[in-house]
């Protein structure tokens, strides 16, 4: 699955032109790496999301094309969230 549709079914960014945008911003990190939008994802990667202030880290437990809202938190594990201190 792309990466910029996970982000929008999991709910984790609302919308797919928003999550694009973070991705081209290298504001999203698979494994570690800056990632592209259309970067695959698969069962088990960990994606870090830079919000603002702050860090949500996750691990990927669940690929679907469609999920209801109170379904969407059961595509991934949250492994961390935190402030980023590289900010200035």
């Amino acid at each position: 699955m792309r990466l910029d549709k996970y982000l929008k079914v999991s709910r984790i960014i609302k919308r797919r032109t928003i999550a694009k945008d973070a991705c081209d911003r290298q504001r999203v990190l698979v494994n570690g790496r800056a990632a592209k939008a259309g970067a695959e994802v698969s069962v088990g990667d960990e994606i870090t999301v830079r919000f603002g202030a702050s860090e949500l880290h996750v691990r990927v437990t669940g690929l679907a094309g469609h999920t209801r809202k109170e379904d969407a938190d059961s595509m991934y594990e949250v492994l961390a969230t935190a402030p980023r201190h590289d900010i200035q």
